[in-house]
């Protein structure tokens, strides 16, 4: 028996996949909500947004560019 073929068997639907047909239409209807300007506060507040993007590359585990200087 091959495993490739046991494992996509064995997996079943999962997701949206696994919904049904009227929920998956619900969560898109919101799909073109936007967010209140109220509670986008990175739009608001520059620094913000920045000292996030950077704590977020800090904690990245790699995979980026490198620096200026060429390092990583």
């Amino acid at each position: 028996m091959d495993l490739d073929s046991n494992r996509t068997t064995t997996r079943g639907r999962r997701g949206f996949a696994a919904m049904d047909p009227e929920r998956r239409r619900e969560i898109a209807r919101k799909g073109g909500a936007s967010v209140p300007s109220e509670k986008r506060s990175f739009a608001k507040d520059r620094d913000l947004a920045a000292n996030a993007g950077r704590k977020g590359g800090s904690s990245s585990r790699g995979g980026g560019r490198p620096n200026r200087s060429g390092e990583i």
